[in-house]
């Protein structure tokens, strides 16, 4: 290292890569009660371990840099593990684009995207909350008491730009069926040749019992369920990523009931200026997210014979 002030420390290319190397460890797996990395704690880490006497974490911030290395940032992922993924994830996005099973929809057939927003607090502030004012935001009180929660079952009709909505206090079997009957009670649903149902895999409505259940009440109903861990092919999921930001953030509600009243009065307003979403992700898409991430499903190691087997994708 050259002492002078002012001059940048010297550092051998293997210091270099040696910290790159370090940054890209789980801290938790040497004993490192971390559970993320800062540029100072790998600094600390890397003078404990020998590597250098001392260095600044603006060094290694410019060494990590290079690579786009970002071990103090993390984000949630999960592995498709239903062994039809490809074939019910194609399914739903051909419904989108009007087609089942090769064929395309009648003018007499509709496509329902359907889910359930659970838990929606009312959270009663402890102050008043104060309006905008010139040069300041919103202020909202920090402290808060709990008056319950709610759920928001809804339905989307995607080619109509149709939301139906309504709030139980429970999800379940016989609340989800009242928003189907709400849904098919009305025309054009009621006497529709099909109503295409698009659902997750919630215990609301799983697997093939929901299927018998369903059409047991509407003969019209096609229920199409999609794969496990893809509500993200939901188009009701963007609806209520509105409701989140217009209606829920930040959650200021005097009781339950106002929750209840503003959820329902912002449905009537977004009906009102409401369009089919801009749906462009296709199967083409599709078969490139899955060729990308199968060699990262091939290397996830198996927990044990029970656990759930990752989905054999093709390339």
């Amino acid at each position: 290292m050259n002492p002078d002030e002012g001059v940048r420390p010297f550092f051998f290319p293997q210091v270099v890569v040696e910290i790159k190397a370090l940054a890209c460890e789980l801290p938790w797996e040497n004993g490192i009660p971390l559970s993320r990395f800062s540029t100072e704690d790998i600094a600390a880490e890397a003078a404990k371990r020998g590597i250098v006497a001392s260095i600044s974490g603006a060094t290694v911030w410019r060494w990590l840099n290079e690579d786009a290395i970002k071990p103090w940032q993390y984000k949630s992922w999960i592995f498709p593990r239903d062994p039809e993924f490809r074939e019910k994830a194609e399914r739903v996005l051909d419904l989108y684009h009007g087609v089942w099973d090769g064929q395309s929809i009648g003018v007499d057939e509709y496509v329902i995207s359907a889910d359930e927003k659970t838990s929606i607090q009312a959270r009663i502030p402890k102050h008043a909350t104060k309006a905008a004012a010139p040069g300041q935001c919103m202020k909202v009180e920090h402290e808060y008491k709990r008056g319950g929660a709610l759920n928001y079952l809804a339905a989307w009709d995607v080619r109509r730009a149709k939301v139906f909505g309504r709030c139980e206090p429970k999800t379940g079997i016989a609340p989800f069926g009242r928003l189907v009957d709400q849904v098919m009670n009305t025309e054009p649903y009621r006497s529709a040749k099909r109503v295409f149902w698009i659902v997750d895999n919630g215990s609301s409505h799983r697997g093939q019992p929901s299927v018998k259940r369903l059409r047991k009440m509407w003969s019209n109903i096609e229920v199409v369920h999609l794969p496990v861990h893809a509500s993200w092919l939901n188009q009701i999921e963007i609806y209520f990523s509105v409701i989140q930001r217009k209606v829920l953030n930040p959650n200021v509600f005097s009781s339950l009931d106002e929750v209840e009243s503003r959820l329902m009065s912002f449905e009537k307003r977004y009906q009102q200026m409401a369009e089919p979403f801009e749906w462009k992700f296709t199967k083409n898409d599709l078969s490139k997210l899955l060729t990308k991430i199968s060699p990262k499903i091939a290397q996830i190691p198996k927990i044990s014979d029970t656990s759930p087997k990752p989905l054999a994708l093709a390339g």
